[in-house]
């Protein structure tokens, strides 16, 4: 036995909700459960369809009146009063979806009406690049593999010399109506597959399809700045829609290589610099090289403690499409060394001897505490 569940609950609204209500309540879960965004999830599937199902009945003042007062019954066996068939399959659930959500379904059909092909498929290509290019920005050639506008027939489908027809089936329009008990039920048109033209000669190359797999080359220019997971589009260089419907576009995902050097933290530099204790204790400089090439020396003050961290301004990435830079920041790691010759350990043993513990003071402090500690 199948559980019926309220309309009202799957949408989860109240059974006193305007349509304004159940039309954006419907948005949200429509969004969030939608086969695209749940690729292979059958029980997002499933719910995606039992919602659809649910608004394609409450919108309609007539089917929400009888649900209202039959509940499900009113869609079993041709409505309340008997009879042949049912309205419980309302139409493919994508064209549900397709009248609040246009483009994120493919767009709208050629024509800017519900009839005609759908527009060609955003396509998305992942592209690697090196720090030194985000930071500089580049322009490469890649090569992607796309269904384009057949030449044979110019996008129409049809044979060289002729073109497509108005469907007599539903006059062109997409939609068939069939009458389902009291209920009006709308479905996409079996003849023309919601197009509302058919060919009756198509092309010999495309098949029908106004389109060809084709391998081309395109020109991406990146900007200076980029970070991992910036989004370049290019426009109408996706998949090419159906019989000359427009085409989609194609996204260029780019992913920044990992830096031997340097870390990012948006237009943030992180570099760690290991250096000896004895620069750290005196003082001194280092040179790091800038992913542009250009040598920022570093200084060092003296009594530098570990992990301590240096800032360059202006020294970091470029903005995205704007002006200026961030900051370098190097972070200081000092080193002790594991090898000593004879003299560097007299001297080390000399520098112990006059240590008073002033030199030192978070040593001193932290030894004090344990005292007190300890009582």
């Amino acid at each position: 036995m199948t559980t019926e569940v309220d309309f009202y609950e799957l949408l989860e609204c109240e059974r006193t909700a305007d349509d304004a209500t159940i039309k954006a309540s419907y948005r949200k879960l429509a969004m969030k459960y939608h086969p695209d965004r749940n690729a292979g999830c059958k029980d997002s599937e499933g719910r995606f369809k039992a919602i659809s199902e649910a608004y394609e009945c409450l919108k309609d003042p007539q089917k929400r009146a009888a649900y209202d007062r039959f509940g499900h019954a009113a869609f079993r066996n041709g409505g309340p009063g008997g009879g042949h068939g049912g309205a419980q399959d309302f139409g493919a659930f994508s064209d549900i979806f397709e009248n609040i959500f246009g483009e994120f379904m493919g767009g709208e059909r050629a024509g800017g009406g519900r009839s005609g092909p759908r527009r060609g498929a955003d396509l998305r290509y992942d592209m690697e690049i090196t720090l030194e290019e985000a930071f500089t920005g580049r322009s490469t050639d890649v090569t992607v593999d796309v269904s384009a506008v057949c030449e044979t027939c110019e996008g129409s489908g049809a044979k060289r010399g002729t073109s497509a027809k108005t469907c007599t089936t539903c006059a062109g329009h997409g939609k068939v109506r069939a009458q389902q008990g009291f209920f009006v039920v709308e479905r996409t048109c079996p003849s023309c597959h919601g197009a509302g033209r058919v060919i009756a000669d198509p092309c010999g190359t495309c098949h029908g399809e106004g389109r060809v797999e084709r391998t081309k080359t395109l020109t991406v220019n990146v900007p200076p700045g980029v970070d991992e997971g910036t989004r370049i589009r290019l426009t109408g260089e996706g998949e090419a829609g159906l019989r000359g419907a427009p085409a989609g576009d194609l996204y260029i995902f780019l992913h920044v290589a990992r830096h031997p050097l340097f870390e990012r933290e948006g237009t943030t530099l992180l570099a760690r610099a290991p250096v000896s204790f004895t620069t750290a204790a005196l003082g001194g400089e280092i040179t790091i090289p800038g992913p542009d090439g250009q040598q920022h020396h570093i200084k060092i003050p003296a009594g530098t403690q570990h992990g301590r961290e240096l800032r360059q301004r202006g020294a970091g990435m470029p903005v995205l499409q704007g002006r200026g830079r961030g900051d370098l920041v190097v972070r200081i790691e000092v080193e002790t060394p594991t090898k000593l010759t004879a003299r560097q350990r007299e001297l080390l043993e000399e520098l112990r001897a006059t240590e008073t513990g002033s030199e030192t003071p978070q040593s001193a402090g932290f030894f004090q505490k344990m005292k007190e500690a300890w009582g």
